[in-house]
């Protein structure tokens, strides 16, 4: 089975909120099975337009990273993230061929 996977691209514009945001996905994810691969790391944008903060995020398949996204706690702690800056995010499922 595929695994699935979050992968984000955030600006944040107030670091405050955002770290309340961060702080509280260390507890939530995990019960998903989520455990972060890349977590705003050093990058260079090679190509394209992307936003400053790139993340990551691994499940151990596409629907537990569904049912993390729709968690009524992941819905709590996101009206925490969603003032404190712009993203995107898309849900994926990994390629297991």
């Amino acid at each position: 089975m595929p695994k699935g996977y979050w992968v984000a691209h955030v600006d944040v514009t107030d670091p405050e909120a955002y770290a309340a945001y961060v702080r509280n996905n260390n507890e939530i994810l995990p019960k998903f099975g989520g455990r972060f691969i890349v977590r705003a790391g050093t990058n260079e944008i090679k190509e394209g337009a992307l936003r400053a903060r790139h993340v990551v995020i691994e499940f151990p398949s596409y629907q537990a990273a569904l049912d993390a996204y729709a968690s009524a706690e992941y819905q709590e702690n996101m009206k925490i993230r969603l003032p404190a800056g712009a993203g995107d995010l898309a849900i994926v499922e990994g390629y297991d061929g």
